[in-house]
């Protein structure tokens, strides 16, 4: 008998078995080129657009400050980003690759070519999943945070 509460029936737990697979395929490659999973989607905003201020960043990542700081660390510590104090007083930091963290962008295209290659699924198939995906999240983002009032 089947019911809406059978784990396999639960939309989270199926996202949430997508985002460990996905995670998982790059974990080997991004070892290899001392990366974890959040560096290389923080290098990929910054490939994108470089010269970004840290609450920028973090709005585009979903990340909060206290995991994107010691994240922008240990990319600064690596060689991949520096940060830059900018404004009239110094407060705004931006972040700027280097020329070593714009050079890993050629390597990880190799890296996504194969694992894209290595997944059963069509491109479209891929680019449905993935328009899916950001429609999802927009839709649930509002109901992340406790409505004024309500209880805790």
């Amino acid at each position: 008998m089947q019911t809406d509460q059978q784990l396999d029936q639960q939309l989270c737990f199926a996202l949430y078995g997508a985002a460990k697979a996905a995670t998982a395929a790059y974990r080997d490659s991004l070892h290899e080129l001392g990366l974890t999973y959040t560096q290389y989607v923080t290098l990929l905003a910054l490939w994108e657009r470089d010269a970004r201020t840290v609450s920028d960043l973090g709005a585009d990542l979903r990340l909060d400050s206290g995991t994107l700081s010691p994240l922008l660390t240990r990319l600064a510590a690596n060689g991949l980003i520096e940060r830059r104090r900018e404004g009239a007083d110094g407060r705004q930091v931006s972040i700027h690759l280097t020329d070593a963290g714009r050079d890993l962008e050629s390597r990880v295209a190799a890296i996504q070519r194969r694992l894209h290659d290595a997944v059963d699924m069509s491109s479209d198939e891929l680019a449905t999943l993935r328009r899916l995906a950001h429609r999802f999240s927009e839709s649930v983002g509002d109901t992340t945070h406790p409505t004024e009032g309500a209880p805790r």
